[in-house]
């Protein structure tokens, strides 16, 4: 960061839903006045996930007090809201916004004395008193060759391990209407990819009339905005999967044939403990069966590794998941205590432990990865440009191609790989 900036700077961490949302958050200051302050704003848009996600905000907003001296900054997403007094405590920080707070234009309004005394420091109401989510119309996503829509926030269910709910209230949908219109509104101002993003996406639609699922809005979508190429959906609970959202997987070619599956284990019996509501082998027979459904088809999950009360037969259970579903991207968590989870209060297993098993399941996820990259060699894709010289293809996989500018899609076929990602040429330069 540079000393004092100018403007409103918004540092985003965690989620995809962050990231559209600090889009909101920027318009929502500028358009109040912050952007006119003499030394600039920077605002902090927080995770909660994971106490290190808390533990790295904190550090940057220290760092960015060292450097811009005369900034106001302001600091808000799941972390304030679920410990508003923590950044309340930090002499650097001026304003504590909640998450609902950080998307009303009004509390960002430029006062010049806001954020000097404690009442004024921190606006941060009850999360569960929010009984509606409304569509915030973003043009762009800075810096990003696809774009994000938020259709769902909060979340009804309570798993052991998570503090998310007590930052993001309970699940709330998004009007059909304002999410089709937000995604013609994208496709119209060039993005070929948008992807639909959420807390529990796929609990989307009980809170609106006639009670829409998750596969209707994803069939209109596609429907109502032809002139849209590819559409992605962010992580999802296969549990909740709908019929017509199966079916649109299965005949919708421009729904990316890739999912994030929200796993969190591979053992039936630290899934109870969790409170999730899936076992082992209904994953593995979500996966086999979506398989049929659209051959090729990518699988990413989450999971976390030792959980309190994993024994070594439990955590095996979780290393024989990855090949058994075929995954591909895997995101794994070393669990980590939050304060006021049930999990919290649960025979924790020790750090060393934690971090092996951490390790051990990279290491099957990065085996599971390469695996993934040979079987795509002499394969053609079609590769949507990130930035220059890197894009993903329609199954999330990372590919270099020395074509196309960002948010341009091209068709190549790959050539190899150099274990972490595609080799790829455009298939016109192939043809010359």
């Amino acid at each position: 960061m540079a000393a004092d900036p100018k403007g409103v700077e918004v540092v985003t961490f965690g989620c995809r839903l962050n990231t559209y949302e600090s889009e909101v958050m920027k318009r929502e200051a500028e358009a109040a006045g912050l952007g006119a302050l003499k030394n600039g704003a920077i605002i902090f848009n927080t995770c909660a996930v994971t106490g290190e996600a808390v533990r790295q905000a904190k550090q940057s907003i220290r760092k960015a007090r060292r450097e811009n001296p005369n900034a106001r900054i302001i600091v808000t997403g799941c972390a304030a809201q679920t410990k508003p007094d923590d950044f309340v405590a930090m002499d650097e920080v001026d304003l504590v916004l909640g998450n609902e707070e950080k998307l009303q234009r009004h509390n960002y309004r430029a006062l010049p004395d806001f954020g000097v005394n404690a009442f004024e420091k921190a606006r941060v109401n009850d999360i569960f008193s929010v009984r509606e989510t409304a569509s915030h119309m973003v043009d762009a996503i800075e810096g990003r060759a696809r774009a994000f829509v938020q259709v769902q926030n909060g979340c009804d269910h309570r798993c052991t391990f998570c503090i998310i709910p007590y930052g993001r209230g309970n699940s709330r949908s998004v009007p059909m209407g304002g999410v089709v219109e937000q995604v013609r509104r994208l496709a119209g101002n060039g993005y070929a990819e948008v992807v639909l993003s959420g807390v529990d996406m796929t609990s989307y639609g009980p809170d609106l009339p006639g009670s829409p699922r998750l596969g209707k809005l994803v069939k209109t979508i596609l429907k109502q905005v032809p002139e849209l190429k590819r559409l992605r959906l962010s992580s999802i609970d296969s549990i909740e999967a709908d019929d017509d959202l199966l079916d649109a997987i299965a005949t919708e070619a421009r729904l990316m044939p890739h999912l994030h599956l929200s796993l969190q284990s591979g053992d039936d019996m630290i899934l109870k403990r969790m409170k999730r509501r899936h076992l082992r082998d209904q994953s593995i027979r979500f996966c086999e069966d979506v398989r049929k459904l659209r051959p090729g088809i990518v699988f990413g999950a989450d999971i976390i590794a030792g959980f309190p009360t994993e024994t070594d037969a439990m955590f095996e259970n979780s290393v024989r998941i990855v090949e058994e579903c075929g995954l591909t991207h895997l995101h794994v968590f070393p669990f980590s205590p939050r304060e006021g989870t049930p999990a919290a209060r649960m025979p924790q297993v020790r750090r060393e432990v934690v971090k092996q098993r951490a390790a051990r399941l990279r290491a099957a996820g990065e085996t599971a990865y390469r695996k993934h990259l040979a079987s795509l060699a002499g394969t053609s894709q079609s590769i949507l440009v990130e930035r220059e010289g890197l894009g993903r293809t329609e199954g999330f996989t990372l590919a270099a191609i020395d074509a196309g500018q960002p948010g341009e899609i091209v068709e190549a076929v790959v050539t190899g790989h150099d274990g972490g990602q595609l080799l790829a040429t455009p298939i016109a330069a192939r043809a010359a």
